[in-house]
């Protein structure tokens, strides 16, 4: 009867994944509307050389990072973001693809104005529903007079669960991170993220501020595909000795056109929230605990 039960549990999980890559094929071949990256450019004028660089990176999500890309005003995008469970138990649950812990977000953003993009995203894991806020404060020049480009992002978050808190105030969280990266080269781009996390309410033996910082770098080694790695260092802990608190490490492929972007990776980070990821993560990748993730990001120019 038990193994009925798991059965049950398990096919439920495998046609909820099923049906996100159905709906990510369909989202990925959908046509792609007017962007920067399909317009020739134009001959070299004097002065060109001022004006801003090629992007860092192609997507605005960069795994389980926001990059440091503002799209274009007038760009709605939608995300699709999944996490398996870890892939511990081997072949019984398919390496967490089958697995129950399995968690998913769905989020939406748009650019109303040049370099400010604001949107919203609901994931499955404590049940959170988080707005969220990104500016482009600086960016990089192709004649290097700007070295880096400079971004805020900030995420507001709030545990939708029954029964767990006293009062509202004490579901919200947040994180604000300064992005600072540099397309180094056509092919490598790299940038470092330092960030500051704060739960409202959390237990006497954890910390309620919690400062990390994140490095990721960009391999592209086609028009198309690239290889990145990120990996973030929480530069704080826990008041608790026993809460294992660990950093997040990160290694995937990306295939990225104007329109849309699909990244799939090995990661740490189950949690999706930025926030959630860095104060509780426990997955050490050096014992092999890690969980295959995706990322599905489509944009459309209005």
């Amino acid at each position: 009867m038990k193994k009925s039960i798991q059965f049950a549990k398990r096919s439920r999980n495998t046609r909820a994944g099923v049906l996100l890559f159905v709906l990510a094929s369909i989202l990925c071949g959908a046509p792609i509307f007017a962007q920067d990256e399909a317009t020739p450019e134009p001959e070299k004028k004097e002065g060109s050389n001022k004006k801003p660089a090629k992007p860092a990176f192609e997507s605005p999500e960069l795994m389980d990072e926001q990059s440091v890309v503002v799209p274009a005003s007038g760009t709605l995008e939608f995300d699709i973001q999944h996490r398996f469970g870890l892939v511990n138990n081997g072949i019984e649950d398919l390496y967490g693809i089958y697995a129950p812990g399995a968690n998913v977000r769905l989020a939406f953003s748009y650019v109303p104005i040049e370099n400010l993009q604001v949107g919203f995203g609901y994931a499955k894991l404590k049940q959170y529903l988080d707005f969220n806020a990104k500016y482009a404060i600086l960016k990089q020049r192709k004649d290097w007079s700007v070295p880096v480009s400079v971004t805020y992002f900030g995420d507001w978050a709030i545990d939708n669960r029954e029964g767990i808190y006293e009062k509202s105030v004490h579901r919200f969280s947040f994180y604000n991170s300064l992005i600072i990266a540099s397309r180094i080269s056509d092919k490598f781009s790299l940038q470092v993220a330092p960030s500051f996390s704060h739960y409202n309410a959390i237990d006497s033996l954890y910390s309620h501020d919690m400062i990390a910082v994140g490095v990721t770098g960009r391999y592209k080694f086609s028009n198309q595909s690239s290889i990145v790695i990120g990996y973030t260092q929480q530069l704080t802990d826990h008041k608790d000795p026993k809460f294992n608190l660990k950093p997040g490490f990160t290694i995937g492929w990306e295939i990225a056109t104007s329109g849309h972007a699909f990244q799939i990776f090995a990661t740490t980070f189950q949690g999706i929230i930025p926030q959630e990821n860095i104060t509780f993560n426990q997955n050490d990748f050096t014992e092999g605990e890690f969980l295959i993730g995706f990322n599905i990001t489509r944009l459309w120019n209005f």
